[in-house]
C-alpha cells in the first residue's frame, strides 16, 4: 500500500486558488466540478451516489474513513465522485462490522484524493465564489502544468451524464409477486430508492435511461413510473424530457426525485438553471405547504427549477418550499397524478422525515 502520508499533492481551483495537501487514495491526477458536503456521516452512501458523477466532493465534517468501509453500504455498484477533498483522511477504523479502510477502497477503485487541507477556508470560499472545476494531483505540482489540464475540463452546465451511470441492462428489485409494479427510469437511481419501494410491496424494474415510455409500457404494463436521481445538466437530456411527457400524456401515475423533478417541470415548461453553489447536505429545512408541515431533508444538487417560472405555471403547483433560500423543493401536475421533490426521501445518508413520499405514491397507484 502507498504510504500517503508522505506524499505531498495539491488542489488547483478554476479560478487560480491553490491548496496544498497530503496524496489520499490512488496517486494520479483526476478532475471534476468542486462541491461540498456537509453531512456529519455517511459518506460511504455519499461517494457511491450516481448524481455526483464527474464532481469532487469536499467533505466539511473533519474526519473521512473513521468508522471504515461496509460493502452493504453502497448506494450503486462503485464509486462515483471524481475526488475526495477531507481535512483528517483516517485509515485506521473503529467499526468490528467494516470489511477494510478507507485506503484500500480507494486504491481499489483508482481514487484520486487529497487531505490536510483547511477545508473550512475551502468552503467558504466556493461558498462565495461558487462552484467551479478543480483539478487534484499527487502526480504533477507544478501549478502551470495543472492550469493546462485544468483548463481542458468542460463546464457542468450543459453536461449530459445519467447515460453514462445508468444502467446498460434491464434488471428487477423485489418479489416478483408483489402486487404493484413500477418503472424505474434510471438516471443514476440509488439502492436505497428500490428498498423503499420492495418495502411497501412493490416489484420495480429498471430500464436504462433512454428506454422510451413505449418499450417500458409494452414490456411490464407498470402500475406507475419512477424518475430517478442522477448528475449533469437536466436540460441537456431531451430524451428523458420527452419519456416524461409522454407519460404524462398517457396520464399514468409518476413520482420523480431530484433530477427526476428537474425533468418533470422540463416536460411541463418550466426551465432549470444552475444554481450557485447547490444544496448537498443532511439537515435542509423544507416546508411541504399542502400538510403545512416542516421536515429536515437529505439534498444533493446542483441545478434546481427555476422559481419564478414554476410561480407562473398553469400546469403544475408548489408542494414543498425550501425554507434557507425558498427554492421550489417539490411540485405536482394539475389534473394528473404525477408529483416530484428536490430532496431525497429515500435519506440515505440522512433522516427519514419524508419518507412518507413513498407511501403518498403508493397509495396513488393503487
Amino acid at each position: 500500500m502507498t504510504n500517503y502520508t508522505k506524499l505531498p499533492a495539491v488542489l488547483l481551483l478554476d479560478d487560480g486558488t491553490v491548496f496544498h495537501g497530503k496524496a489520499a487514495g490512488k496517486i494520479g491526477t483526476t478532475t471534476g466540478e468542486i462541491c461540498f458536503n456537509t453531512g456529519m456521516t455517511g459518506y460511504q452512501e455519499v461517494f457511491t451516489d450516481p448524481s455526483y458523477f464527474g464532481q469532487i466532493m469536499v467533505a466539511t465534517n473533519s474526519h473521512i474513513g473513521n468508522y471504515g468501509v461496509n460493502h452493504d453500504e453502497v448506494e450503486s455498484e462503485k464509486i462515483q465522485i471524481a475526488g475526495l477533498v477531507c481535512k483528517n483522511y483516517n485509515i485506521a477504523y473503529s467499526r468490528k462490522q467494516a470489511d477494510g479502510s478507507i485506503q484500500d477502497y480507494f486504491q481499489q477503485q483508482n481514487i484520486v484524493s487529497i487531505s490536510d487541507i483547511d477545508t473550512r477556508e475551502l468552503v467558504r470560499h466556493i461558498r462565495d465564489k461558487g462552484a467551479m472545476n478543480a483539478i487534484i494531483s499527487s502526480e504533477i505540482l507544478d501549478i502551470d502544468e495543472l492550469k493546462t489540464k485544468l483548463a481542458e475540463v468542460p463546464s457542468m452546465d450543459g453536461l449530459e451524464l445519467s447515460s453514462q451511470v445508468s444502467t446498460t441492462e434491464t434488471y428487477t428489485f423485489g418479489d416478483e409477486s408483489a402486487p404493484l409494479r413500477v418503472a424505474v427510469l434510471d438516471l443514476g437511481v440509488k439502492k436505497n430508492i428500490l428498498r423503499n419501494f420492495s418495502d411497501r410491496g412493490v416489484y420495480a424494474k429498471v430500464y436504462p435511461a433512454k428506454t422510451t415510455y413505449a418499450e417500458m409500457e409494452a414490456d411490464l404494463a407498470p402500475n406507475g413510473y419512477f424518475i430517478s436521481n442522477g448528475p449533469g445538466d437536466p436540460a441537456a437530456m431531451p430524451y428523458a424530457i420527452e419519456t416524461v411527457k409522454e407519460i404524462l400524456k398517457a396520464d399514468k401515475p409518476m413520482f420523480g426525485i431530484c433530477l427526476g423533478h428537474q425533468l418533470l417541470a422540463l416536460a411541463n415548461d418550466i426551465p432549470t438553471q444552475k444554481m450557485f453553489n447547490g444544496h448537498r447536505g443532511l439537515n435542509h429545512p423544507v416546508k411541504n405547504i399542502i400538510k403545512n408541515h416542516c421536515e429536515v431533508t437529505s439534498q444533493n444538487h446542483g441545478f434546481g427549477v427555476v422559481p419564478e417560472a414554476v410561480r407562473a405555471s398553469d400546469k403544475v403547483e408548489i408542494t414543498h418550499i425550501n425554507l434557507n433560500d425558498q427554492s421550489i423543493e417539490g411540485i405536482r401536475v394539475k389534473d394528473k397524478k404525477a408529483f416530484s421533490v428536490q430532496y431525497h426521501p429515500e435519506s440515505s445518508p440522512g433522516p427519514h422525515d419524508s419518507r412518507y413520499l413513498f407511501d403518498d405514491f403508493v397509495e396513488m397507484i393503487k
